[in-house]
């Protein structure tokens, strides 16, 4: 069984301001992602379609993947270095699943799509639909809504594995290791 050494108070809250922090940040930058798709899928101006196409660019090369990628580092260190575990409990789990399938999604959706579109625009010709820039940020920003709602509130109780562990942990064990259940 993989077993990782629990976190001390000073480490654990360090590393928790910064999943914190980085949490936020992914989540305000796709709120400025979302912002500058719908900017450019609503305005009638081709120079503030351009602006936005390449103001996304730089914030999907420059900024997303080392925010997503911090998030999931921080994300794993804490789950594993403290009592809650990766797999325990279900919340945890969860968001464990859907940052990684955001990242993909941004990896293989979000990103190739802006740097088409910023493509089109400085070659002088727009052939990507504005409405599937909104898309991507829209779905990303709902799953982040939905973690830190789930970071809260902390719902659904534990897992099968979680259940397991905490039953192995309670039970009273004798000197050798065996069971201290009475027999008579």
């Amino acid at each position: 069984m993989f077993h990782v050494k629990p976190l001390k108070r000073p480490a654990r809250r360090a590393i928790l301001v910064v999943h914190v922090a980085a949490s936020a940040g992914w989540l305000g930058l796709t709120l400025g992602l979302l912002a500058l798709a719908l900017t450019a899928w609503t305005t009638g101006s081709a120079p503030a379609v351009e602006a936005s196409y390449r103001s996304m660019k730089v914030f999907t090369d420059w900024l997303l993947l080392p925010l997503a990628f911090l998030t999931l580092l921080s994300g794993l260190v804490l789950s594993l270095g403290t009592k809650w575990g990766l797999a325990r409990h279900w919340w945890i789990a969860i968001k464990f699943w859907l940052t990684l399938a955001t990242i993909t999604a941004s990896v293989f959706a979000l990103r190739p799509g802006v740097n088409d579109a910023a493509d089109s625009v400085a070659s002088g010709t727009v052939v990507v639909d504005p409405r599937d820039l909104v898309m991507g940020p829209a779905v990303s920003l709902t799953a982040y809504l939905f973690m830190t709602v789930v970071s809260v509130l902390k719902p659904w109780g534990l897992t099968r594995r979680g259940r397991r562990l905490r039953v192995a942990v309670s039970a009273p064990k004798s000197v050798d290791g065996r069971s201290a259940r009475q027999t008579a």
